[in-house]
């Protein structure tokens, strides 16, 4: 059976909501509205997949703790399979507490910081991925696994987060690798000097064969082999938080490329995954099925 693979930090999100403020030292302040998730990242991107049907595999850290439980629990649960590769004694997970107020959100995170794989680490994630029709690409030490896989056949998507380095000589190996990349509007800006997302686009298409750029809640820029092209967002879709909005464009886009979808049909499932996810607070609080996922491309995209 094909499947999607990635390697991902698992996020953990503590949601204090309706806040009236946030307290001074030495206050407390009740709410009762609370909520604990999973955080976005490619974690979130592999898990909407999950929902949607796909098989989908993460290679991750976990520890012992109660946190790494939750996070392994909720990959279990929809339907992804987890690899640990922590053998740790700290917490591995990254934790936020976010104290979302009426006008605002603050936020106070915990993690243990980044640590390059070592030769266990990377045979354990190849040997898992090994076989799959996409794998999420994330910067970082595992560029020897990526090539490896691409060499076979498998198809690498890179999405990654906001990089003041951001630049095509930076990001130059990865970029080499990668079959798409799927930056949002200010990433394209900083890496074409382009404000006009449908410019950055163009100029994008100089050096990458399939394009896409993320214009935020308008929709969404494409270049293929007929041009540049605009796919708008779903009008019904009503914003209330942002948080994971771009890993869920990216499990729609490639539900898309799994299914054998043109660039133009997964960006319009992009859309809708992403769309739907601004509806609710939390990375993952609002999703769509994969009949849900169809049954809205027929009705907005045709």
């Amino acid at each position: 059976m094909s499947f999607i693979a990635g390697f991902a930090s698992a996020n953990v999100d503590l949601l204090y909501e309706n806040m009236p403020r946030l307290p001074l030292p030495g206050e407390e302040i009740y709410t009762d509205r609370f909520s604990l998730q999973l955080g976005g990242g490619l974690a979130a991107t592999l898990i909407n997949l999950g929902r949607l049907g796909v098989p989908a595999k993460i290679a991750t850290e976990l520890g012992d703790d109660l946190f790494s439980a939750f996070a392994r629990s909720q990959f279990e649960k929809n339907g992804v399979t987890p690899l640990n590769l922590y053998h740790g004694d700290k917490i591995p997970v990254n934790i936020t507490s976010a104290v979302i107020l009426p006008d605002d959100r603050s936020f106070i995170s915990y993690g243990k910081g980044d640590s390059r794989p070592d030769e266990a680490a990377k045979n354990a994630f190849y040997s898992m991925a090994k076989g799959a029709e996409i794998c999420l690409m994330t910067p970082g030490g595992y560029t020897d696994v990526y090539r490896r896989l691409k060499e076979e056949g498998t198809l690498l998507v890179l999405d990654m987060g906001w990089d003041d380095a951001l630049s095509f000589d930076a990001y130059a190996e990865w970029f080499a690798l990668a079959d798409y990349y799927t930056p949002n509007r200010k990433e394209a800006e900083k890496l074409t000097g382009c404000a006009d997302p449908a410019e950055a686009a163009k100029a994008l298409a100089r050096r990458f064969k399939n394009v896409v750029v993320k214009a935020d809640k308008d929709g969404c820029y494409g270049v293929d082999e007929n041009g540049l092209f605009f796919i708008p967002a779903v009008e019904e879709f009503r914003h209330v938080d942002s948080t994971g909005a771009g890993d869920a464009f990216l499990a729609g886009f490639c539900y898309g490329l799994y299914h054998g979808c043109s660039l133009r049909d997964s960006v319009a499932f992009g859309n809708i995954t992403g769309g739907k996810a601004v509806t609710a607070v939390g990375a993952l609080s609002a999703y769509v099925n994969e009949a849900e996922l169809l049954k809205y491309k027929e009705t907005y995209y045709g």
